[in-house]
Protein backbone atom coordinates (compact mmCIF):
# COMPACT_ATOMS: atom_id res chain seq x y z
CA UNK A 1 0.00 0.00 0.00
CA UNK A 2 1.26 3.41 -0.78
CA UNK A 3 1.90 6.11 1.79
CA UNK A 4 -0.99 8.31 2.55
CA UNK A 5 -0.92 11.67 0.90
CA UNK A 6 -1.29 14.59 3.27
CA UNK A 7 -3.26 17.48 1.87
CA UNK A 8 -2.42 20.78 3.60
CA UNK A 9 -5.09 23.37 3.72
CA UNK A 10 -4.71 25.83 0.86
CA UNK A 11 -4.03 29.43 1.87
CA UNK A 12 -4.31 31.82 -1.02
CA UNK A 13 -1.31 34.20 -1.66
CA UNK A 14 -1.62 37.64 -3.14
CA UNK A 15 -0.66 37.86 -6.74
CA UNK A 16 3.08 38.40 -7.03
CA UNK A 17 2.58 41.29 -9.44
CA UNK A 18 0.42 43.13 -6.93
CA UNK A 19 3.05 42.63 -4.21
CA UNK A 20 5.90 44.12 -6.32
CA UNK A 21 3.78 47.06 -7.42
CA UNK A 22 2.83 47.89 -3.86
CA UNK A 23 6.47 47.87 -2.68
CA UNK A 24 7.59 49.98 -5.63
CA UNK A 25 4.94 52.57 -4.93
CA UNK A 26 5.93 52.61 -1.28
CA UNK A 27 9.61 53.08 -2.11
CA UNK A 28 8.81 55.79 -4.65
CA UNK A 29 6.62 57.58 -2.14
CA UNK A 30 9.35 57.48 0.50
CA UNK A 31 11.94 58.71 -1.96
CA UNK A 32 9.81 61.68 -2.95
CA UNK A 33 9.12 62.55 0.69
CA UNK A 34 12.82 62.27 1.50
CA UNK A 35 13.79 64.51 -1.38
CA UNK A 36 11.13 67.04 -0.38
CA UNK A 37 12.41 67.01 3.21
CA UNK A 38 16.04 67.39 2.14
CA UNK A 39 15.26 70.22 -0.25
CA UNK A 40 13.67 72.26 2.54
CA UNK A 41 16.30 71.59 5.23
CA UNK A 42 19.64 71.22 3.41
CA UNK A 43 21.19 73.88 1.18
CA UNK A 44 23.60 72.74 -1.50
CA UNK A 45 27.19 73.98 -1.01
CA UNK A 46 28.65 76.59 -3.35
CA UNK A 47 31.05 75.03 -5.89
CA UNK A 48 34.60 75.27 -4.60
CA UNK A 49 35.98 76.59 -7.90
CA UNK A 50 33.79 79.69 -7.81
CA UNK A 51 34.63 80.44 -4.17
CA UNK A 52 38.43 80.37 -4.56
CA UNK A 53 40.20 83.42 -5.99
CA UNK A 54 43.83 83.16 -7.10
CA UNK A 55 46.33 85.01 -4.91
CA UNK A 56 47.58 88.35 -6.29
CA UNK A 57 50.83 88.28 -8.23
CA UNK A 58 53.85 89.54 -6.31
CA UNK A 59 54.96 92.64 -8.22
CA UNK A 60 57.08 94.01 -5.40
CA UNK A 61 60.05 95.90 -6.84
CA UNK A 62 63.16 94.12 -5.63
CA UNK A 63 65.75 95.77 -7.91
CA UNK A 64 66.26 98.98 -9.87
CA UNK A 65 68.38 99.55 -12.96
CA UNK A 66 68.93 102.54 -15.25
CA UNK A 67 69.24 102.89 -19.01
CA UNK A 68 70.65 106.12 -20.46
CA UNK A 69 69.30 106.65 -23.97
CA UNK A 70 71.45 108.53 -26.48
CA UNK A 71 70.53 109.76 -29.95
CA UNK A 72 72.83 109.97 -32.97
CA UNK A 73 71.36 111.45 -36.13
CA UNK A 74 74.08 110.24 -38.54
CA UNK A 75 74.25 106.49 -37.88
CA UNK A 76 71.31 105.34 -39.98
CA UNK A 77 73.04 106.70 -43.08
CA UNK A 78 76.62 105.45 -42.62
CA UNK A 79 75.75 102.29 -40.59
CA UNK A 80 79.09 102.14 -38.73
CA UNK A 81 78.71 102.54 -35.01
CA UNK A 82 81.60 100.59 -33.48
CA UNK A 83 82.11 99.37 -29.93
CA UNK A 84 83.13 102.77 -28.61
CA UNK A 85 80.56 104.79 -30.59
CA UNK A 86 83.49 106.61 -32.21
CA UNK A 87 81.61 107.08 -35.47
CA UNK A 88 78.80 109.02 -33.80
CA UNK A 89 80.14 112.57 -33.63
CA UNK A 90 76.79 114.24 -32.88
CA UNK A 91 75.63 112.07 -29.99
CA UNK A 92 73.25 113.61 -27.46
CA UNK A 93 71.70 112.28 -24.27
CA UNK A 94 67.97 111.86 -24.72
CA UNK A 95 67.28 110.94 -21.10
CA UNK A 96 67.39 108.25 -18.43
CA UNK A 97 64.98 105.39 -17.75
CA UNK A 98 64.83 103.91 -14.25
CA UNK A 99 63.23 100.47 -14.28
CA UNK A 100 61.78 98.61 -11.29
CA UNK A 101 62.10 94.82 -11.53
CA UNK A 102 59.83 92.09 -10.11
CA UNK A 103 62.46 89.78 -8.64
CA UNK A 104 60.00 87.79 -6.51
CA UNK A 105 57.78 86.98 -9.47
CA UNK A 106 60.38 86.03 -12.11
CA UNK A 107 63.78 85.83 -10.35
CA UNK A 108 65.75 84.26 -13.22
CA UNK A 109 64.57 86.78 -15.81
CA UNK A 110 65.33 89.67 -13.44
CA UNK A 111 68.75 88.29 -12.50
CA UNK A 112 69.76 87.89 -16.16
CA UNK A 113 68.52 91.36 -17.05
CA UNK A 114 70.49 92.91 -14.18
CA UNK A 115 73.60 91.01 -15.30
CA UNK A 116 73.22 92.51 -18.80
CA UNK A 117 72.89 96.01 -17.32
CA UNK A 118 75.95 95.67 -15.08
CA UNK A 119 78.06 93.73 -17.60
CA UNK A 120 78.60 90.71 -15.33
CA UNK A 121 77.04 88.43 -17.96
CA UNK A 122 80.02 88.62 -20.31
CA UNK A 123 78.01 91.04 -22.43
CA UNK A 124 76.13 94.31 -21.92
CA UNK A 125 73.36 96.49 -23.28
CA UNK A 126 75.71 99.48 -23.22
CA UNK A 127 76.43 100.73 -26.74
CA UNK A 128 73.58 98.77 -28.36
CA UNK A 129 70.72 100.06 -30.45
CA UNK A 130 67.00 100.49 -30.02
CA UNK A 131 66.23 98.16 -32.90
CA UNK A 132 62.55 98.69 -33.69
CA UNK A 133 59.85 101.20 -32.79
CA UNK A 134 56.16 100.44 -33.27
CA UNK A 135 54.36 103.77 -32.70
CA UNK A 136 51.56 103.57 -30.16
CA UNK A 137 52.71 100.11 -29.07
CA UNK A 138 56.31 99.38 -27.99
CA UNK A 139 60.00 99.52 -28.88
CA UNK A 140 62.54 96.68 -28.91
CA UNK A 141 66.10 96.64 -27.52
CA UNK A 142 68.79 93.96 -27.18
CA UNK A 143 68.98 92.15 -30.51
CA UNK A 144 71.96 89.80 -30.57
CA UNK A 145 74.55 89.85 -33.34
CA UNK A 146 77.49 92.07 -34.30
CA UNK A 147 78.75 94.75 -31.97
CA UNK A 148 79.90 96.93 -34.86
CA UNK A 149 76.24 97.12 -35.90
CA UNK A 150 75.16 98.13 -32.43
CA UNK A 151 73.82 94.67 -31.59
CA UNK A 152 74.30 92.74 -28.35
CA UNK A 153 77.25 90.39 -28.05
CA UNK A 154 75.78 86.97 -27.17
CA UNK A 155 76.14 86.54 -23.37
CA UNK A 156 77.76 83.35 -22.15
CA UNK A 157 77.62 83.75 -18.37
CA UNK A 158 73.88 83.63 -17.75
CA UNK A 159 71.68 81.05 -16.09
CA UNK A 160 69.41 79.13 -18.47
CA UNK A 161 66.01 80.79 -18.19
CA UNK A 162 63.52 78.04 -17.35
CA UNK A 163 60.81 80.68 -16.79
CA UNK A 164 60.29 80.90 -20.57
CA UNK A 165 58.39 77.59 -20.33
CA UNK A 166 56.58 78.32 -17.05
CA UNK A 167 52.97 79.42 -17.56
CA UNK A 168 53.03 81.37 -14.27
CA UNK A 169 55.61 83.76 -15.75
CA UNK A 170 53.16 84.96 -18.41
CA UNK A 171 50.27 86.09 -16.19
CA UNK A 172 51.03 89.83 -16.08
CA UNK A 173 49.60 91.90 -18.93
CA UNK A 174 50.97 94.71 -21.07
CA UNK A 175 48.29 96.97 -19.69
CA UNK A 176 49.79 100.47 -20.02
CA UNK A 177 52.83 102.48 -21.05
CA UNK A 178 56.14 101.62 -19.40
CA UNK A 179 55.71 97.85 -19.08
CA UNK A 180 59.03 96.00 -19.50
CA UNK A 181 58.99 92.43 -20.80
CA UNK A 182 61.30 89.78 -22.21
CA UNK A 183 60.80 89.33 -25.96
CA UNK A 184 59.68 85.87 -26.94
CA UNK A 185 57.05 86.29 -29.64
CA UNK A 186 58.70 89.51 -30.86
CA UNK A 187 62.29 88.20 -30.72
CA UNK A 188 64.27 89.24 -33.79
CA UNK A 189 67.52 87.33 -33.21
CA UNK A 190 68.85 85.41 -36.23
CA UNK A 191 67.96 81.72 -36.40
CA UNK A 192 71.59 80.58 -36.40
CA UNK A 193 72.11 82.44 -33.10
CA UNK A 194 68.96 80.97 -31.55
CA UNK A 195 70.03 77.42 -32.50
CA UNK A 196 73.26 77.75 -30.53
CA UNK A 197 72.99 75.46 -27.44
CA UNK A 198 74.48 78.29 -25.32
CA UNK A 199 71.89 80.81 -26.53
CA UNK A 200 70.40 83.16 -23.90
CA UNK A 201 67.50 85.40 -24.86
CA UNK A 202 68.09 88.95 -23.57
CA UNK A 203 66.04 90.98 -26.07
CA UNK A 204 63.38 93.06 -24.31
CA UNK A 205 60.62 95.53 -25.10
CA UNK A 206 59.04 98.52 -23.39
CA UNK A 207 55.46 99.54 -24.12
CA UNK A 208 54.96 103.17 -25.13
CA UNK A 209 51.22 103.62 -24.70
CA UNK A 210 48.92 105.39 -24.69
CA UNK A 211 46.85 102.22 -24.49
CA UNK A 212 47.51 98.56 -23.63
CA UNK A 213 49.09 96.01 -25.98
CA UNK A 214 46.93 92.88 -25.57
CA UNK A 215 48.61 91.25 -28.59
CA UNK A 216 51.72 90.84 -26.42
CA UNK A 217 49.92 89.19 -23.48
CA UNK A 218 50.62 85.51 -22.71
CA UNK A 219 53.52 85.58 -25.19
CA UNK A 220 56.19 87.66 -23.46
CA UNK A 221 57.34 87.72 -19.82
CA UNK A 222 56.56 90.98 -18.01
CA UNK A 223 59.31 91.49 -15.42
CA UNK A 224 59.28 95.19 -14.58
CA UNK A 225 58.04 98.71 -15.22
CA UNK A 226 59.41 102.19 -15.88
CA UNK A 227 59.59 104.11 -12.59
CA UNK A 228 61.17 107.26 -14.00
CA UNK A 229 61.43 108.51 -17.57
CA UNK A 230 58.02 107.97 -19.15
CA UNK A 231 58.63 111.26 -20.94
CA UNK A 232 61.72 109.65 -22.51
CA UNK A 233 59.58 106.65 -23.53
CA UNK A 234 57.12 108.99 -25.27
CA UNK A 235 60.00 110.77 -27.03
CA UNK A 236 61.35 107.45 -28.32
CA UNK A 237 57.90 106.54 -29.60
CA UNK A 238 57.77 109.79 -31.60
CA UNK A 239 61.01 109.14 -33.53
CA UNK A 240 60.25 108.58 -37.27
CA UNK A 241 60.83 105.04 -38.52
CA UNK A 242 61.38 103.41 -41.91
CA UNK A 243 58.05 102.51 -43.47
CA UNK A 244 58.03 100.46 -46.70
CA UNK A 245 55.58 101.39 -49.42
CA UNK A 246 52.54 99.25 -50.05
CA UNK A 247 54.12 97.96 -53.27
CA UNK A 248 57.25 96.85 -51.39
CA UNK A 249 55.10 95.11 -48.78
CA UNK A 250 53.20 93.22 -51.45
CA UNK A 251 56.41 92.18 -53.17
CA UNK A 252 57.87 91.05 -49.86
CA UNK A 253 54.76 89.02 -49.03
CA UNK A 254 55.01 87.27 -52.39
CA UNK A 255 58.74 86.58 -51.92
CA UNK A 256 58.05 85.05 -48.52
CA UNK A 257 55.22 82.97 -49.97
CA UNK A 258 57.53 81.37 -52.57
CA UNK A 259 60.22 80.77 -49.95
CA UNK A 260 62.66 83.49 -50.95
CA UNK A 261 64.98 83.99 -47.96
CA UNK A 262 65.65 87.58 -48.96
CA UNK A 263 62.16 88.54 -47.79
CA UNK A 264 63.15 88.24 -44.12
CA UNK A 265 66.37 90.18 -44.71
CA UNK A 266 64.44 92.97 -46.39
CA UNK A 267 62.08 93.25 -43.42
CA UNK A 268 65.02 93.72 -41.05
CA UNK A 269 64.98 97.50 -41.60
CA UNK A 270 61.21 97.90 -41.35
CA UNK A 271 60.23 100.01 -38.31
CA UNK A 272 63.85 100.95 -37.64
CA UNK A 273 64.23 104.49 -36.30
CA UNK A 274 65.58 106.93 -38.86
CA UNK A 275 67.72 108.44 -36.11
CA UNK A 276 69.99 106.19 -34.14
CA UNK A 277 68.80 105.53 -30.60
CA UNK A 278 71.13 103.55 -28.37
CA UNK A 279 71.88 102.76 -24.73
CA UNK A 280 74.82 105.01 -23.91
CA UNK A 281 75.12 103.68 -20.36
CA UNK A 282 73.36 101.28 -18.01
CA UNK A 283 73.74 99.77 -14.57
CA UNK A 284 72.14 99.07 -11.21
CA UNK A 285 70.59 101.83 -9.11
CA UNK A 286 71.82 101.53 -5.54
CA UNK A 287 69.26 102.57 -2.93
CA UNK A 288 70.94 103.06 0.45
CA UNK A 289 67.76 103.27 2.53
CA UNK A 290 64.96 102.07 0.31
CA UNK A 291 61.42 102.99 1.25
CA UNK A 292 58.65 100.45 1.00
CA UNK A 293 58.86 99.08 -2.51
CA UNK A 294 55.91 100.11 -4.65
CA UNK A 295 53.78 97.43 -6.19
CA UNK A 296 52.80 97.92 -9.80
CA UNK A 297 50.34 96.05 -12.02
Amino acid sequence: MGSPICHLPHSPLPPPHHHRTSNSLQKLSLTRRSLLFLSTTVSLPTPVSSAITPPPLDTTITDRVFLDIGICSSYFQNRTLGDDLSQCTDSQLLGRLVLGLYGNLVPITVSNFKAMCTGSSGSTYKGTLVQKIFPGEFFVVGRQGRRDKGEVKPPLQLVKNSETVDSKAFLLEHSRAGVVSLCLSENDDDDDIKLNPNYHNVEFLITTGPGPCPQLDNKNIVFGAVLEGLDVVRTIASIPTYKPSERIRQYNDFAEFIGDGRAKNARAIWNKPLETLYISDCGEVKVVKPMLSPTLP
